[in-house]
């Protein structure tokens, strides 16, 4: 946790005010709005048991605590958020691996006034065994002002929304297609261009799963999203999952702060690069540095997101695409200088390394 205690957060919030103003992010007021997030949370966890690593991890309790965690059955993890458990909220994991292997959430729920999220990785081929990951835990209610950002999750158990969030207030619906195939509508968050960044992570407690975003159709009034999950192999698989849509608003549901967020789409991972992404709605920078991905290698890209670069620091990948291949990240990423070196964002077939697209999101504390 920062140094700067939660009081002295709510002093320098009031005096961002203005700023936020002059940004077109209006402060929050009232007993709702303020409550957008109403807690979150984020780790690394690069250790089955114990604190993991202090530099990535952060969250809206108290200075004093940490995160822990314990292992349970092979290839599980309980990952405890201390003083922050509600209801609802959402959680997206990113396995952080050298190796064909992802990361899914098998349940989250308050357990007195800590979060406690399962999580369980699996080679392919469906064999469990820890992998270090990242993983976020975010709940949110109340409206956001009037503006061009836009937030909205959805929690899918495979059968039902148990779980939804739209910063207009509007429905976030969700309508089956095929096996391993739904369609996401976030009413009211549309954008007249391509704009924001979408998360998906598989929620089964019993069985292996990865999901995607299969598809993505922005417009003025809505977006709609089609998620794609497979199972330990390649099948197309029914399974719960997770959804989350940011535009101008950091991964954890926050603004300012954070004032240190960015993320972007890789939509042409053929390109030798460095090169940017456009248009510029999903290559968004919250201190105007200009975000590039280049090649690192087959199936391996390398992802810069300059002047955001702040500990303590998260990130999150998601595969884009109908097929079923899956992105990880391949180790840590670096933070220095102002920026944030993701190296690299690596994506699979099976277990082969190819050139796919990809959707990356990072966000400071601070």
């Amino acid at each position: 946790m920062s140094p700067i205690r939660l009081p002295l957060r709510r002093i320098l919030l009031a005096l961002v005010s203005a700023a936020l103003v002059a940004a077109g992010l209006t402060a929050l007021s009232g007993p709702a709005q303020a409550a957008v997030p109403n807690r979150w949370g984020f780790a690394l966890v690069n250790i089955p048991s114990g604190v993991p690593d202090p530099s990535h991890q952060a969250g809206s309790w108290p200075a004093a605590f940490s995160v822990n965690v314990s292992p349970g059955v092979v290839g599980q993890t309980f990952v405890r958020f201390p003083q922050i458990g509600g209801p609802g909220g959402i959680v997206h994991v990113t396995a952080v691996v050298s190796a064909p292997a992802w990361c899914q959430v098998e349940k989250w729920n308050a357990v007195g006034v800590d979060e406690v999220v399962s999580v369980r990785c699996y080679r392919f081929g469906g064999v469990p065994g820890f992998v270090p990951f990242t993983i976020v835990y975010e709940e949110s209610s109340g409206p956001l002002p009037p503006g061009t950002h836009g937030f909205g999750y959805v929690a899918y158990n495979g059968a039902a929304v148990v779980g939804s969030y739209n910063s207009v207030l509007a429905a976030n619906t969700v309508v089956p297609g095929g096996l391993g195939v739904w369609t996401v509508t976030l009413n009211g968050l549309g954008s007249p261009s391509p704009a924001g960044n979408i998360q998906v992570t598989a929620v089964n407690p019993t069985a292996p799963a990865r999901c995607k975003v299969g598809g993505w159709a922005p417009s003025a009034a809505v977006q709609t999203v089609q998620v794609r999950c497979h199972d330990g192999v390649n099948n197309p698989f029914n399974t719960g999952w997770n959804l989350t849509y940011q535009r101008e608003r950091a991964i954890t549901g926050g603004a300012i702060p954070p004032k240190n967020f960015a993320y972007t789409f890789d939509l042409n991972p053929a390109n030798p690069g460095p090169y940017v992404p456009a248009p510029p709605g999903i290559n968004y920078n919250s201190q105007g540095g200009v975000n590039t991905v280049q090649t690192a290698g087959a199936g391996m890209r390398l992802v810069l997101f300059p002047r955001v670069g702040v500990l303590r620091d998260h990130v999150q990948v998601t595969a884009y695409g109908p097929g079923p291949e899956y992105c990880n990240l391949l180790t840590t990423w670096g933070t220095g200088g102002s920026q944030a070196t993701v190296r690299d964002v690596v994506c699979y077939n099976a277990t082969t390394r190819l050139d796919r697209q990809s959707l990356v999101t990072y966000t400071s504390e601070f």
